[in-house]
């Protein structure tokens, strides 16, 4: 719109010009106004500024013809050298601070090869490396999982419990925990659902409801997205130092793997409070994956203090997020399966923190010993807030 109305300015200007010109040439002699010195004329033609080109140029005769000599006279910046110079990633002058606008007198990035691309200038090898590989096999990834765990629920369906209830229950997850998970859950889905969209919506989403109705969807998931990658990134941070003590390998790990944890037999094998499937979630989903599209999502958000954001850093950074992101979208939603309807019985275990102890002797029987031989409380919750009123009737 302001290119738009400069435009306008400098045409209608120019026409003013040229009548009052005009009317000077034909006024009597007294009135005619002074003419304009010859050097004045020569330098506003030579100016580098590209307000002052003259218009229309490509109307003089033999302008096809030209020089790269003559067409700098003509239209200064207007010629192959200048132009070879801007695709090599020469450096212009600008006068935007560098300390916001570090890349401004850079028109066209130097040419780079990025893992995926040819070798070509920055923004086309992004754009190859994001059109080329991470739209469509990140999209093919999702698919391929999503459609694996409906095929698998289609023919095996929810992984039952052999024996009946015993309707003796243990506390698995404390309040505090479970606050924790939901919240990391949560943001975790919202940041899915918008991302998804923005990336690939305009290939599924816009043929079916339209541009106008795909600009207010996308607009809305984009704030929905940058609110909830905060909560995201502390919840995060939460639940690692929440959970990491029962992560660490254990006994038993090994041979849970080599079992394939069961999925594909009626002997489970034996597991403490997180299996080894569960410890690859939070190792490789978790900490690995989720501090990378955390500290990815920071830096094209301009939030890492000593980086010089040019494009080239946050062409970086979204290969990355997306690349990380598509990974662990992929591993959680195994995670969320086996979570909720894959497993009876293991979603109660976070919705009210108890499960029973037959769904304990069955998934995690290493834990249940520890519990029956009270290594670990039945109830750690009890425990503590009766540790809380013994301290405070002692203070008393």
């Amino acid at each position: 719109m302001l290119r738009t109305i400069l435009t306008s300015l400098s045409a209608l200007a120019l026409t003013v010009l040229i009548s009052h010109t005009a009317l000077a040439q034909n006024a009597p002699a007294a009135t005619a106004a002074p003419a304009v010195p010859a050097a004045a004329t020569s330098n506003a033609i030579q100016s580098v500024n590209i307000m002052d080109v003259k218009p229309e140029a490509s109307l003089e005769p033999g302008y096809a013809q030209q020089t790269n000599g003559e067409r700098a006279k003509v239209q200064p910046g207007n010629n192959a050298p200048m132009w070879r110079q801007v695709g090599s990633g020469v450096e212009g002058y600008s006068s935007l601070p560098k300390s916001t606008a570090p890349e401004a007198g850079v028109l066209i990035q130097p040419f780079t090869q990025y893992p995926g691309s040819r070798l070509t200038n920055a923004g086309e090898a992004w754009r190859q490396v994001r059109n080329n590989w991470i739209i469509p096999y990140g999209g093919s990834l999702v698919l391929i999982v999503l459609g694996g765990l409906g095929l698998y629920y289609w023919r095996k369906g929810a992984a039952k419990l052999p024996d009946a209830p015993t309707g003796r229950k243990i506390e698995r997850f404390t309040p505090f925990e479970r606050s924790a998970h939901w919240a990391n859950a949560i943001a975790f889905c919202i940041l899915s659902i918008s991302g998804l969209v923005m990336a690939f919506g305009q290939y599924v989403l816009m043929p079916v409801i339209g541009q106008t109705l795909f600009g207010y969807l996308t607009y809305l998931l984009k704030n929905a997205h940058n609110f909830a990658g905060p909560l995201f990134a502390v919840s995060l941070i939460v639940v690692m130092f929440t959970f990491v003590r029962d992560n660490l390998p254990a006994k038993g790990d090994l041979n849970w793997l080599l079992k394939g944890g069961g999925l594909f037999s009626k002997d489970h094998p034996k597991a403490g409070r997180f299996n080894a499937g569960e410890k690859m979630v939070f190792w490789g989903g978790v900490f690995f994956l989720g501090l990378t599209v955390v500290g990815s999502g920071l830096v094209m958000d301009k939030l890492v203090p000593g980086l010089s954001y040019e494009r080239a850093t946050m062409q970086i950074a979204h290969m990355v997020h997306a690349v990380s992101t598509v990974l662990m979208m992929a591993m959680f939603m195994g995670h969320i399966y086996l979570g909720s309807i894959g497993t009876e019985g293991t979603y109660q275990g976070m919705k009210t923190g108890y499960v029973d102890e037959n769904w304990a002797k069955h998934h995690h029987e290493l834990w249940l010993e520890d519990v029956k031989s009270g290594k670990i409380p039945r109830d750690r919750t009890a425990v503590a807030a009766a540790a809380v009123a013994a301290a405070q009737a002692k203070t008393v």
